[in-house]
């Protein structure tokens, strides 16, 4: 259990070990990736747009690079791991979409499941012969309104609903840590599966939901995090000695904001029933995992 006050100056010294984070050129994963540098890590930020990755990281201070990687592309993830050689300390599943129109991924997945679960399905099966440490996948306090629906993940039949397919998502981030770590334990593996979630980071809200006024803004400042303390609970996830399994968000009322601690998922979310199943499926759409 974390103190009240855990902050990014409780970070280890992390010399020598090595991190990737997804989805590492804004937000919480910028700030995730920053923070882990300063701190002596080697940190790979493996994003869509390498270029932006790059300008956003030329003021790190300590060992970095500039990845392409696109998780709305298995060929993209396929990519990026054959190029991967030695050890991989910690991989930070935190690149995600929310509230995207209908659309389907180049591999015909529907774009929030595609993005959010699939892709860190593939790319953490892929890497993970080289993670000798943990794997930390981003999820959402929507989770605990997400329902998977095994029949129907593309939304072929139900009415497509934006917020839907994300809290979808991001119960099947939860589902697919579960399973991982279940998986980890049976193999006698020493690497942990956890997950985080930054509570409600104005980062999102602004980037996502259309119509936000200055009102709304400024109210926002006081009931979220920002992008800094949003990525506390992934900060202390990838660095703390929590048990596998573990789930990390902010400690405040709802857990909306605050300083991160460890506390207890959705029932849905603890589901081993459906976190087999969901594998399974996603092993299948992913030829990975099997």
């Amino acid at each position: 259990m974390a103190s009240k006050k855990w902050t990014q100056n409780d970070l280890p010294d992390l010399s020598g070990r090595t991190v990737v984070v997804t989805g590492a050129s804004s937000g919480i994963g910028l700030v995730t990736a920053r923070e882990l540098c300063a701190h002596g890590a080697r940190v790979i930020l493996a994003v869509r747009d390498v270029e932006k990755g790059r300008a956003v990281a030329k003021d790190f201070v300590g060992s970095f690079e500039v990845r392409a990687l696109n998780l709305a592309d298995l060929e993209s993830i396929r990519s990026f791991a054959a190029e991967w050689t030695g050890d991989l300390d910690v991989l930070i599943n935190n690149a995600g979409i929310m509230m995207a129109p209908a659309f389907r991924t180049i591999d015909g997945f529907e774009l929030h499941l595609g993005t959010n679960h699939l892709g860190p399905f593939a790319l953490t099966n892929r890497l993970l012969p080289f993670i000798t440490d943990r794997v930390v996948t981003v999820s959402s306090i929507l989770h605990r309104r997400g329902m998977i629906h095994l029949d129907d993940l593309h939304f072929d039949s139900r009415p497509y609903v934006a917020m839907t397919a994300y809290q979808d998502s991001k119960l099947a981030n939860l589902l697919f840590t579960l399973e991982l770590q279940r998986r980890l334990t049976e193999s006698g593996s020493a690497v942990r599966a956890v997950a985080a979630h930054p509570g409600i980071a104005r980062t999102n809200l602004v980037a996502h939901v259309r119509g936000v006024n200055g009102f709304v803004n400024s109210l926002s400042q006081h009931l979220c995090n920002d992008a800094q303390k949003g990525a506390l609970p992934t900060l202390f996830a990838a660095t703390q000695d929590i048990p596998g399994g573990s789930y990390v968000g902010p400690n405040g009322i709802g857990h909306l904001r605050g300083y991160p601690i460890v506390h207890a998922t959705s029932r849905r979310a603890t589901d081993t029933a459906m976190a087999r199943r969901l594998w399974d499926v996603s092993a299948d759409l992913t030829d990975t995992g099997h």
